[in-house]
């Protein structure tokens, strides 16, 4: 089952975090780490990344994701089925597939692994 996650790029980790938490999503310590904040909603969550970490992608920057519980072998058989063209990506937090939409904005649909997150941050 695949779960909203928008990727929220920012400046400041905690002054964000707080800032969300302060609209009512729930921070979920256990799924953070220090460059990551997993916020959950009723409908879905919100990642914030920091952006001084993201390989390019600048504060305010916002990305379309999903996560998800299946196996990404399997998410992307699916996809592949459904004649759509997509990528695999080793990512410093897990996995994830890269699929391009119909406006040529890539989406991604991540398998995030808490602690391949925790090793990546210890090598920053």
């Amino acid at each position: 089952m695949l779960t909203v996650l928008p990727i929220r790029y920012v400046a400041d980790i905690e002054a964000s975090r707080s800032f969300y938490t302060g609209l009512g999503l729930i921070f979920r310590s256990e799924e953070s780490v220090p460059v990551w904040a997993h916020l959950a909603a009723g409908a879905g969550a919100v990642g914030l990344h920091d952006a001084s970490v993201s390989k390019g992608r600048p504060a305010g920057t916002v990305e379309l994701g999903f996560s998800t519980d299946e196996k990404l072998e399997d998410v992307a058989a699916r996809l592949t089925a459904a004649g759509y063209a997509h990528e695999l990506v080793e990512e410093d937090f897990g996995r994830s597939i890269r699929v391009t939409d119909p406006d040529g904005v890539v989406v991604q649909i991540q398998e995030i692994d808490t602690d391949t997150m925790r090793r990546a941050q210890s090598l920053l």
